[in-house]
């Protein structure tokens, strides 16, 4: 069974199982903590490592999330590292932030500028963003000051690239290609 199976039926589980319970908010946020722990190395190292024993892996992750994330996740987490399947924690966290935010339409964007733009442009774009795509809209800002000026927008699988940058590579591929056939 490839990955994105394996994250895609784990999730779905603990989300149906939310639903049915009424705390698919508190297991989104703990999902969101879970992510955040899967990234630093240690933690990343115990989830693919074959040479720690599951039984150490459950331990280990108890001592970090009991008290801390909802008894339907920290019983998620029991089944999946049962099923030697360890390694899925990041992804089955991600697959299912995703999904509940995709249940409350939300569509997560990114924009990527050069600076730090103010507020009210920012608002504008959400709203943009909001209108066109008919969702709520999670607005990610990064600052990239590699793209000199302009923008850069991921909008789920839709992405302009607005960015100074960008142009010039299109400017420079336009010479060399009227160069070479000069």
């Amino acid at each position: 069974m490839n990955e994105s199976k394996i994250s895609v039926r784990y999730s779905k589980a603990l989300f149906d199982l939310a639903l049915e319970k009424n705390i698919l908010d508190s297991v989104g946020r703990d999902m969101l903590f879970i992510s955040e722990v899967c990234k630093l190395p240690d933690a990343k190292e115990l989830l693919v490592s074959p040479v720690i024993e599951p039984s150490q892996k459950n331990d280990v992750l108890h001592k970090i999330f009991e008290g801390n994330v909802e008894k339907a996740t920290l019983s998620l987490i029991d089944l999946v590292i049962k099923n030697g399947r360890a390694n899925f924690i990041p992804a089955i966290a991600r697959v299912f932030v995703a999904e509940t935010m995709k249940y409350k339409g939300i569509t997560k964007s990114t924009l990527t500028t050069a600076v730090e733009i103010d507020a009210k442009v920012k608002q504008q774009i959400i709203d943009m963003i909001s209108v066109t795509f008919k969702t709520k809209v999670e607005l990610e800002e990064n600052i990239d000051p590699a793209i000199i000026g302009g923008f850069i927008l991921k909008i789920d699988d839709n992405y302009i690239d607005g960015s100074v940058r960008n142009k010039l590579k299109k400017i420079k591929k336009e010479l060399i290609g009227g160069a070479m056939t000069s």
